[in-house]
């Protein structure tokens, strides 16, 4: 049986249909999961996302077009991949502000190699045109989410967490304030 047929017949329902047209094309996740090799993700957990998107496309696939299975298939296994490494992070960001941060990577790429120096934020939004707060948020967006009990000093003694500097910082600016009074 071939493999437009199979998808009709999983289409209709039959779960054995679809496992087989899975089965058949999981050298096709596989392929388009390497891709995205070096990511910060596992490549298994990759491939069960990519198997979603397979498993979509055998749901939405629609014969009519007279395209090859695999055609519509890639753009679904792709996106679905796609979509889970821009969503999954510790603190959601808006699609915008990533493609903001985005260009202001290659602005300060080009920037770089051109004039040898980061450009400032200034220089950014004079490139892009985009407003100064956006620049900064979008910049914002990239930094690295820490815990609070990372240990930042480890001597003889007991560790030097995150938060005890936090709290340190805190009391110091109560005290200018105290004494500026």
């Amino acid at each position: 049986m071939d493999t437009l047929e199979l998808i009709k017949l999983s289409q209709a329902g039959d779960k054995e249909a679809r496992d087989r047209v899975v089965t058949e094309n999981v050298g096709l996740v596989w392929s388009i999961v390497r891709r995205f090799a070096n990511r910060g993700h596992e490549m298994e957990d990759l491939f069960q996302i990519g198997s979603i998107g397979l498993i979509k496309a055998i749901d939405k696939f629609d014969s009519s077009y007279e395209v090859k299975f695999s055609t519509y298939a890639v753009p679904m296994i792709t996106g679905e991949i796609k979509r889970f490494l821009r969503d999954d992070g510790m603190i959601k960001v808006s699609r915008s502000l990533k493609e903001t941060a985005t260009k202001i990577r290659a602005v300060r790429e080009n920037f770089g190699n051109t004039y040898g120096r980061e450009p400032t934020i200034e220089e950014i939004e004079s490139e892009l045109n985009i407003a100064r707060d956006e620049i900064v948020m979008a910049l914002d967006t990239g930094a690295e989410v820490e815990s609070l009990y990372k240990t930042i000093y480890q001597g003889d003694g007991s560790p030097i967490y995150l938060i005890d500097k936090l709290v340190e910082t805190k009391d110091e600016s109560n005290n200018l304030v105290d004494r500026l009074a």
